[in-house]
């Protein structure tokens, strides 16, 4: 049986309304709504974090939060129901790991979870622990979205799309865990593998420093001796 969504209507029906509006100018002008609530505050170590494992830098943009906030609700608004699971896949990426192939790694859960979170207390989600787990929009926050203006530059008809029902992408939340669980064997792997690297680096300049050791040794005797010879030269 399909979820329902706070209206009653099938959540997998009403989700095709969203795909009718520009994604871009949809993100931006819902994140200068949020940006207004007091409930969406940027927390302070938020300028200092990386947003995943597969990044470099922290984000640079000063509405990050608030658009990544944005971004979130548009994807509960598609899916239904979303757990911080298949939100950090969602926004996950590849990891550049130099001579070595690159991997995928998921988002930073953290961030996605304090998002959740600010957006329950504004009312705009809620939990569901039935036949799904994860969050959901309420009344307010669909009413929220829907009335975000973000018409697309070209017009679509969506009367005959056809949308999955959540109950299909039970498969999906599974193959994540699976996905989880090799992410988790492959970091595994990449600590030992830094650890073995750190090991023989150590071991390396313990080598040179008794090379070094062993030159000063060489030099002071070298010292020694030709003092010892000038010595005897001016006896």
């Amino acid at each position: 049986m399909a979820c329902l969504s706070p209206r009653g209507e099938p959540e997998y029906e009403m989700a095709k309304t969203i795909f009718e509006k520009d994604p871009e100018k949809f993100v931006s002008a819902l994140a200068a709504a949020l940006k207004g609530m007091e409930e969406f505050e940027i927390p302070e170590w938020a300028h200092f974090v990386k947003s995943g494992v597969s990044r470099e830098r922290p984000p640079v943009d000063d509405d990050f939060w608030y658009i990544r906030a944005a971004s979130i609700l548009r994807q509960l608004y598609i899916r239904g129901v979303v757990g911080v699971g298949r939100l950090r896949t969602r926004y996950g990426s590849r990891k550049d790991r130099g001579g070595k192939a690159c991997k995928f790694r998921k988002a930073s859960g953290k961030i996605i979870r304090v998002i959740l979170q600010q957006a329950e207390a504004a009312g705009l989600i809620e939990k569901v622990s039935r036949a799904q787990h994860g969050r959901r929009l309420t009344q307010v926050g669909r009413d929220l979205l829907d009335s975000i203006d973000a018409p697309a530059d070209v017009m679509v008809d969506s009367s005959e799309w056809t949308v999955a029902s959540p109950m299909a992408t039970q498969m999906t939340d599974v193959e994540d865990e699976i996905s989880e669980n090799e992410n988790l064997e492959d970091e595994d792997e990449d600590r030992d593998e830094e650890v073995v690297d750190v090991a023989v680096e150590v071991k390396d300049d313990v080598s040179e420093e008794k090379e070094i050791e062993e030159v000063k040794e060489e030099e002071s005797e070298e010292i020694e001796e030709v003092k010892d010879e000038v010595v005897e030269s001016g006896e």
